[in-house]
This record gives C-alpha cells, structure tokens and sequence, in this order.
C-alpha cells in the first residue's frame, strides 16, 4: 500500500484523520516500528480525540503481526507514555496524539529505551523504512496486554516535590477539554489547593477552545475565571497535557520563558551546578539568572528533541522551551506538565509574593510574541538580514539571531512552511516597537 509520507513531521508522525492517516496506514506503521526499532515489548497510549480508538486498533494489530507484545496502558497524558517505558523498562513506546492541533488530526509520538534514557524517534527518521516496507516475516503473533500504570505514575511525579511546603492556594486549571481533565482530578487529591476546573470532560471535539493555549483566544476564559474567582493564579493545558502555561493572579498569560526560570531556581538549588537548557528564541533574561544563581545556561536551537539533546549533552537538570514544554533529568530526560505544574506550586509557595510580583522580576526586558511571514525564498531573506545587520553580534545555530547592547533578534525559517519567523526583545517598548518594524518592512520588501 502506498503511505504518505508528508506525515511523517520533524518530531513525530501526524496528519489529517483519515484523509492523510487512516487504520491502513496506522498499521503499516506499526509493523515498521518493530522493523525499526527491533521491540519486542511496545507501551501504547491514547488520547481523548474520536479517532484515537480505531487508530490503536490498527496500530496494535500491526505490531502483533511483527511477533511483539502490546501493552496497553489506556487513556493517558503523553508522560504518561514516557513514564511507562522508562518505569517498566520496556524497549519501544507510541503515543496516539496530535498534541495541540485541531480536532481533524491523529498522529503518534514514538519512542525506545537506549540504555538508561528514553530517546525520541522523529517522525522523518521512519521515511526510508516506509518505503522498503517491513521484510521482518513471523509465525508467532505477539499479544495484547493492559498495563496500569497510574499509582506508579503518581508516586513518580510526587516525588519530586514535598507537598507539605504546598501552600493552601486557590487556583484555576484549563484542561482545554484534553487528558489533563482525568490526571488533576487525581492529583488534587493530594494536595492542599482548592482547585477550580475549567473543561475538564474529556472531549476530542475541543468545543469550548482550541487545544493550543498559544492560538488567540484559547487563553481568554481562564484569564476571565482567575479575575472572577480571585484566584491566586491559574495553570492551562494542551491536549495531551505535555505542554502547560502559568497564568498570573491578574489573568495574564506567562510566557514559557519566564516559567523555564522558576523551574530553573527550584532545580539549581536542589542541584547547584548543573545545567539547564533553553531554545535561543528565550529571553536573554533566561542565561542571565541561570548564572546568578549558578547554574550552566545550554543553548540549543528551537525544537523539543534539540533542547532534549542539550540537557543530555551537557548535564542538565531541566529544561524548557517558549512553547511550554518543560522536561526534567529525572523523569528520562523527557517533558512532563504535571511535574512542572507541581514544582510551580512548590515554588511559588515558597517564594511567598503574588505570582505578577515574582514574573516582574524575572521579565527585565520587553519581548514580543513570534511574529510569521510568508516568503518565497527564506534563504534570501536570512542573507538579506546577514548583510543588513553586518554590524551586530551575529550567530547561526537556527536562523539568524542578531545581538546590540540593548535589543536583539532572530529570524528562523519554518522547517515545513514557507515561512519564516521572528522573534525580537528590547530594552522597552519603545525600542521594541522601532526594531520591529525596520525588519518588518525589511522581510517584506521585494528582493
């Protein structure tokens, strides 16, 4: 049968159900996995969208026809996923999910256990074994089995906190109608918070707002509940819960940046020395405190599996990206929002100031939202912003990030797009707002 191949993304495999994914596809997936990664023991886990069911079906079904074992651990968060191939020291892992895109889209995210870590397989790594097809060949079908994972699971990411240094707080959780809605209801239990659920059915539609807490709106009814409520501050999920943003007691949205920070100060203190990696697109503010407190900053270029490589690499602790994914040594190097969100509560307790007073101090600079556009050619705007900007501080690990005294930016093409984006940060708005719109008119002029 012929795959198409445009779903296999940078990091994981994902695509319109079932125009671009179907159960034909999904299975031929399944029997590949095995010709890749050699497992003889796969973990799969499942979201809430409507089609993760028939796609566990025929991905199950593909696997077992390879001679392996399925263990089916249910319903659960991606971590969930993660934790249990790390946990339980089986050889292989696929999670059913699109993450945050909308409700049309199935995907997985694969994983396999390299010695002590769980590495991430990319989505593009399969391509060249998609095409030749599985010529792995079995008289034995492997069988399907459930696993339940969820006390080991909780005691797993409750050990990284002490819940005795929780304050009694009250607070918000968005759990954008994805797997946060049945992991907190857990969680809460053995906390002192009083916490107020927002879309907590578990609902693959997404009917009250996008499962991206990044798209416009999707943030607006938690902002409105934390005010309303007079909440202490408030906490929204993505659809497999991987990723998780802070909102202050204001109703203000937090970037990742600054909340990578506040993870950063719990981790060094714990473990003083170590590093912590970051995306180059995060604040300069980012390194800065990491030093201060002294700590490693690791830069590494946009993307989960290079900030991943970079904790890996060069001893980090933790690690964290604008895009809200947070990941921990101790939880097998990969993300997880539930322990971000518990080491959160930890250290805000501890800090003992309202969260918009802890965020002003962390935030010095001014910096904007990732601005897109559309181009033809990328590479002849990267080298028009090389010549433009000769005289700053020039670095190429993604894009073309540009550095002054007092303001710098970077310019970095979409790796599927034809797009590139922009991010830039100032000393004030001012400054900021006089440099965005020199590049603007700059990407936008006509060669």
């Amino acid at each position: 049968m012929k795959v198409n191949l445009s779903i296999f993304k940078s990091y994981d495999i994902r695509g319109v159900y079932p125009r671009e994914l179907d159960e034909k596809t999904a299975y031929k997936i399944g029997q590949v996995f095995i010709e890749y990664t050699k497992a003889k023991k796969v973990v799969i886990g499942q979201d809430m969208r409507l089609s993760s069911p028939a796609l566990f079906e025929a991905l199950a079904k593909g696997i077992t026809a390879q001679g392996s074992d399925v263990y089916d651990i249910g319903q659960v968060p991606t971590e969930g996923m993660y934790f249990a191939v790390g946990h339980y020291n089986y050889q292989a892992g696929i999670m059913i999910t699109a993450s945050h895109n909308p409700k049309e889209y199935n995907g997985f995210k694969l994983i396999r256990k390299e010695g002590k870590r769980v590495q991430l397989i990319r989505g593009k790594d399969m391509i060249s074994i998609v095409k030749k097809g599985s010529s792995q060949k079995t008289k034995k079908f492997g069988e399907i089995k459930e696993l339940d994972i969820w006390q080991d699971y909780l005691n797993h990411i409750f050990s990284f906190i002490n819940v005795n240094k929780i304050k009694p707080f009250k607070i918000v959780v968005d759990a954008s109608n994805g797997m946060a809605g049945k992991v907190i209801p857990l969680i809460e239990r053995k906390l002192p918070v009083k916490i107020t659920s927002l879309n907590f059915d578990l609902d693959g539609n997404f009917p009250v707002h996008p499962s991206n807490p990044l798209l416009e709106g999707a943030a607006d009814e938690i902002s409105r509940e934390v005010r309303e409520k007079k909440a202490d501050f408030g906490f929204i999920f993505d659809g497999d819960a991987d990723r998780i943003f802070l909102i202050d007691e204001l109703g203000n949205f937090i970037r990742g940046d600054v909340t990578i920070l506040l993870l950063a100060k719990y981790f060094l203190e714990k473990y003083p020395g170590k590093g912590v990696a970051y995306n180059l697109i995060c604040s300069k503010a980012v390194p800065e405190f990491i030093k201060k407190w002294g700590g490693r900053p690791i830069r590494t270029s946009v993307g989960f599996v290079n900030v991943q490589k970079g904790m890996i690499e060069n001893d980090g602790i933790v690690s964290g990206e604008v895009s809200g994914h947070f990941a921990f040594r101790d939880n097998y190097y990969l993300d997880s929002g539930f322990i971000a969100f518990l080491v959160l509560l930890q250290t805000i307790s501890v800090l003992g100031k309202k969260v918009s007073e802890i965020i002003t101090e962390l935030s010095p600079y001014t910096k904007s939202a990732e601005i897109n556009f559309e181009v033809e050619d990328k590479e002849a705007i990267l080298n028009k912003i090389r010549k433009h900007f000769s005289d700053g501080k020039q670095n190429y690990l993604d894009g073309v990030t540009v550095e002054y005294d007092n303001w710098w930016f970077n310019v970095r093409p979409s790796n599927t797009e034809p797009l590139v984006r922009l991010t830039i940060e100032a000393e004030n708005q001012e400054l900021l707002e006089e440099k965005k719109k020199e590049l603007t008119a700059l990407i936008k002029k006509e060669r």
